[in-house]
């Protein structure tokens, strides 16, 4: 593999690539980004060798795509019309039904994989970008029987490279278990910030009497709008089923409080304990 491009020179593409070069010694990493600012700091910092454009993507062997999911829609189909016949692309958005059916009829769709990492941070722009941010995370793939066997087994060495496992699951399971998993958490700390802005509105008071409980709370509200705006809209369905179930848990929790039913009040977080054995279970996995 000699020419490694990625558009969009953020948290998740650009973690891959400081991974991957330090495996792919004698490649050259290309960074091709909307934002020019972002694509000149993604040099400045190493994260790539030089600034591309979409016109060198015919040199390319393996694309990444990590924008948007929104402009993902388009770019994928014209990233697939430009690259060589032996080239991967890999895109990594957060939803994948739609992007999967944007490409189902193209003639370069055994070139193409569509693939979510399981990792990330609130912060986002090249200088994001962290060392060992996927080592033992889960990389979902969908339709993986719709891309070539051998780019196949050159997505595993990628996500092998990275200390990924993966697990494969359909777009439409994925959408909806991702609504459920992240998307939500996401919705739930924006609001969250949301209403203790509009309540509690002299910020010092905010700085003094929040805790490390509210913080890790509302740390995923600092996360780009830019990123989540279209994640929610395209996922709309799923994200709708996930906020009618959590509204219910809120309204039924409410009741219960002006209530005074104090059993039901225990009754629910005690229920909700058992996350705890889950998500131990999950550390203890990984």
């Amino acid at each position: 593999m000699k020419n490694v491009f990625l558009i969009g020179t953020g948290l998740i593409g650009g973690s891959m690539l400081l991974d991957l070069r330090e495996h792919f010694k004698d490649a050259t990493f290309y960074g091709i980004d909307q934002n020019e600012a972002h694509a000149q700091r993604a040099a400045e910092n190493g994260m790539v060798d030089e600034v591309a454009t979409m016109e060198d993507l015919k040199l390319a062997d393996l694309v990444l795509i990590s924008i948007p999911v929104d402009a993902a829609l388009s770019v994928v189909p014209q990233v697939l019309d430009l690259i060589p016949e032996h080239a991967l692309v890999i895109d990594v958005g957060s939803t994948k039904e739609a992007i999967c059916n944007a490409v189902e009829g193209h003639k370069n769709r055994r070139q193409f994989l569509a693939a979510h990492p399981i990792a990330g941070t609130e912060f986002s722009g090249p200088d994001a970008a962290i060392h060992g941010l996927f080592d033992k995370k889960t990389m979902i793939v969908c339709e993986v029987e719709k891309t070539a066997f051998k780019l196949q087994e050159m997505a595993k060495e990628i996500f092998d490279v990275l200390g990924m496992r993966i697990r494969y699951m359909t777009p439409l399971t994925h959408d909806r278990h991702i609504a459920f998993v992240s998307h939500l958490s996401h919705i739930s700390s924006f609001m969250l910030g949301k209403t203790v802005i509009q309540e509690e509105q002299v910020e010092q008071d905010i700085f003094d009497l929040a805790g490390s409980g509210f913080e890790s709370t509302v740390r995923l509200a600092k996360s780009s709008p830019a990123m989540w705006t279209p994640i929610f809209a395209q996922n709309k369905k799923h994200v709708l089923d996930s906020l009618d179930g959590y509204i219910e848990n809120l309204v039924r929790f409410r009741e219960s409080v002006n209530t005074d039913n104090h059993k039901a009040i225990f009754e629910d977080m005690e229920q909700t304990n058992r996350i705890k054995t889950i998500l131990k279970g999950i550390q203890n996995e990984k």
